[in-house]
């Protein structure tokens, strides 16, 4: 029996729970993260595949012409959130998911444009 590929949600979450100030919980089916009781994350899997859900300001053009350009692994809402899909073969580049969370913290403390 082949192994189950790794969860490549694991690292995000990880690093999610480390900001300070942040109430890990649940939404509906899938994991969410708070700080200043505004979410900031909300991640897991859905239909065979992974889904996070980033809020941005900063980052949003990039991600809106990433969603242009892939639209089955992204979407930007016109709300400031982003949507990544991606599998255990291929997941989020982690370049791309640490600078988004990131910006997501920063926005539920308080910070301009998702700067800290």
């Amino acid at each position: 029996m082949p192994a189950k590929p790794k969860d490549p949600t694991l690292p995000i979450r990880e690093k999610a729970s480390r900001y300070p100030g942040v109430d890990a919980g649940t939404a509906c089916t899938q994991a969410s993260f708070k700080a200043n009781k505004k979410a900031f994350l909300f991640i897991g899997e859905q239909g065979g595949r992974y889904k996070a859900m980033f809020k941005l300001a900063a980052s949003m053009p990039a991600a809106q012409k990433l969603a242009e350009k892939h639209p089955d692994d992204y979407q930007a809402g016109k709300t400031g959130w982003v949507t990544a899909r991606f599998s255990a073969e291929k997941p989020m580049p982690k370049a791309r998911w640490s600078k988004w969370l990131d910006e997501s913290y920063a926005l539920a403390v308080g910070g301009k444009k998702g700067k800290p």
